[in-house]
């Protein structure tokens, strides 16, 4: 948004930069737009670059399929495949903003539109006015609750135990640069390698019927999900044995919203369609959501504030809508019980069990990772446009 000549404030809620969630897959429809930004040379030294991605099963660890990843995606999407930390990529981010742009401990209790402004209202007695207001404030969105009431978001039924491993205490496993999925009854175990390979990224998913709350730092216990995964590979067994510490993360879901924009304020990422990790996408529709709102802020004033974010509205909301139906789909797909339904999945993925190019495989898979929401035709801009001053807030 600054370089499409926006003035930018970002308001944060946490009062400092911390370790924030674990590992993060960077799909190539995502790294381009990062590129474009400038930040390919920092996330090259950070990143992990997978050579594929596989499926196994549960307890044999059997491979079901493999899709190339690493060169392949270069080739055949023009940008590259990263995992990526999460702190890594937070710190690279914001350390592509000024200083004096990016505000800690600010967490949004409120706002009131005005004619042309918008005022945002702050837990800690301060506000701020803007032209437009950006609620990029996650699932539990304050700023949307102001615009569209209280809704509480939908348990999934799904928690997830998370960690990091350092690498030197699973060496001995002999795990390889790529992405595995580890598919079994009522479960899978994802794990890949991040921050340049010094750590094993892990992500281990079960069924559970009830959940109050959601939250990224909720202390999970190692011998419980090792008590879940009793009967699953050894491997998994020695992954787990080898973290720290573990978090329990419940997964929530929310239904369409009939609308993301209203007057001067635009929701964007989790806060308007928050998404299952079952098609890794979260961020990088997020990441995608911020380029068209940028390209379409552009168009102002040949556009008023509020028909370019409705536009932003127009362009994002069937895409994501269809990535978040699909992330929905694989966590049954991922789940399935022994059985029939599970044979027949198999055996359709073992078609791909030699390592084929997610082009040829995956018709989905490859129409997320050539998207390029830079080229999204936004409408009419001029240079004095892309050159106006707009103060804003997200």
């Amino acid at each position: 948004m600054q370089r499409a000549g926006c003035i930018v404030d970002v308001y944060e809620q946490v009062p400092v930069k911390g370790e924030v969630g674990a590992g993060i897959q960077i799909s190539p429809n995502a790294s381009r737009l990062l590129n474009a930004y400038g930040l390919a040379q920092q996330l090259e030294a950070i990143a992990v670059t997978p050579s594929m991605t596989e499926a196994r099963r549960w307890d044999d660890g059997r491979i079901l399929s493999r899709e190339q990843l690493g060169p392949a995606m270069e080739r055949d999407f023009g940008a590259p495949y990263y995992h990526v930390h999460r702190a890594d990529l937070l710190n690279i981010i914001s350390g592509a903003i000024p200083r004096h742009c990016l505000h800690m401990g600010r967490r949004c209790a409120g706002l009131v539109q005005h004619d042309n402004r918008v005022e945002v209202q702050f837990e800690d007695g301060s506000s701020v006015e803007a032209d437009v207001v950006v609620g990029a404030d996650g699932i539990h969105s304050a700023v949307r609750r102001e615009l569209f009431g209280a809704e509480q978001p939908r348990f999934s039924g799904h928690v997830a135990y998370r960690g990091v491993v350092p690498v030197e205490r699973i060496a001995h496993l002999g795990i390889e640069r790529k992405s595995t999925n580890w598919m079994g009854p009522g479960g899978h175990f994802v794990h890949y390698f991040v921050s340049g390979g010094r750590y094993l990224n892990f992500v281990a998913v079960i069924e559970q019927a009830a959940w109050q709350r959601e939250s990224w730092n909720d202390r999970g216990d190692v011998a419980e999900a090792l008590q879940y995964y009793a009967d699953w590979h050894p491997q998994l067994h020695a992954i787990l044995r080898a973290v720290d510490d573990i978090y329990k993360w419940a997964l929530f879901d929310r239904n369409r919203l009939p609308a993301w924009t209203l007057g001067g304020v635009a929701l964007l990422g989790d806060a308007c369609h928050p998404m299952l990790p079952y098609m890794a996408q979260g961020a990088a529709q997020a990441i995608e959501d911020g380029a068209v709102l940028a390209a379409c802020l552009r168009s102002v004033p040949d556009l008023s504030v509020e028909d370019a974010l409705k536009r932003y509205e127009a362009i994002r909301k069937p895409r994501a809508s269809e990535i978040q139906a699909l992330a929905r789909r694989n966590a049954q797909t991922f789940h399935l019980p022994d059985g029939p339904e599970q044979q027949a999945r198999d055996g359709r993925m073992a078609a791909h069990a030699g390592g084929r190019d997610v082009a040829a495989v995956s018709p989905a898979r490859s129409m997320i990772f050539a998207y390029d929401a830079m080229q999204e035709p936004v409408g009419p801009a001029t240079g004095d446009a892309i050159a106006k001053r707009m103060d804003l807030w997200t």
